[in-house]
C-alpha cells in the first residue's frame, strides 16, 4: 500500500478530530448544539461504563444523563490535558461511585455470602447457557463492591491504588474483592 492510499483516512480522521475540537470549544463557551454533538459522540461509551458498573439498564440510563449534566456543568474546567473521552470516563466513574455511595451505603462492601443470583443446579439449561454466553449479565449479577472493582481493574485498567482512592477502600481490600469477584464470576460461568 502506498502512503497516498492512507492519506484520505488520515485526512478524514484529522477532520473529525478537528470538528470535535471545535465542538468542545463551542460547548465550553455555552453552545448547547455543540455539546449535543459531544454527547452523541460519547454516549455509547459512557452508557457501557454505567451498565457494567451498576448492572441495571434503567439505572445506567439515569446515570448517563447525570454524567452528561455534570459534564455540562463542569465543561469549562476541561483543559484538554487528557482526551475528552478520558475526562468523561473519569467524571463518569466519579458520578457512578457517588451514586452508589449515596443510594447504597454498603454498596462498596463485599459480603462473603454466596451470590444470590447464581443459578442453582436446578436452573434450566437455557438459563445456564445464557449465563455462560453473556459476560455482561454475569458481571451485573456480582455484588456491587465486587463488580465495581472488577470493572475498574480488569476492564478499564485502574490499579488497586487508584481504585482505593476512587472508592475509599484500602488497596488490599480492592485486591481481595477482585479475587472474590473473579472466583464468583468463574462459578457463574461454570468454567
Amino acid at each position: 500500500m502506498t502512503s497516498g492510499a492512507n492519506a484520505p483516512r488520515s485526512t478524514a480522521a484529522a477532520d473529525g478530530a478537528s470538528m470535535m475540537g471545535d465542538a468542545v470549544r463551542l460547548a465550553q463557551a455555552g453552545d448547547l448544539r455543540a455539546f449535543e454533538s459531544v454527547y452523541r459522540a460519547h454516549v455509547t461509551a459512557v452508557y457501557a461504563l454505567c451498565r457494567r458498573m451498576v448492572g441495571d439498564d434503567s439505572e445506567a440510563r439515569d446515570l448517563v444523563q447525570d454524567i452528561f449534566v455534570r459534564a455540562w456543568e463542569k465543561f469549562a474546567s476541561f483543559r484538554g490535558e487528557s482526551s475528552l473521552a478520558t475526562w468523561l470516563h473519569r467524571l463518569g466513574v466519579n458520578v457512578i461511585l457517588e451514586h452508589l455511595r449515596t443510594s447504597r451505603r454498603d454498596a462498596l462492601r463485599f459480603a462473603d455470602d454466596p451470590v444470590d443470583d447464581v443459578p442453582a443446579h436446578g436452573a434450566s439449561a437455557a438459563e445456564r447457557i445464557d449465563a455462560r454466553l453473556d459476560l455482561d449479565a454475569a458481571i451485573a449479577r456480582l455484588p456491587s463492591g465486587a463488580r465495581i472493582v472488577l470493572v475498574l481493574h480488569d476492564l478499564h485498567g485502574y490499579s488497586h491504588d487508584e481504585i482505593a482512592r476512587l472508592t475509599g477502600i484500602a488497596p488490599g481490600t480492592s485486591r481481595a474483592q477482585l479475587w472474590r469477584a473473579r472466583r464468583h464470576l468463574m462459578r457463574m460461568l461454570d468454567r
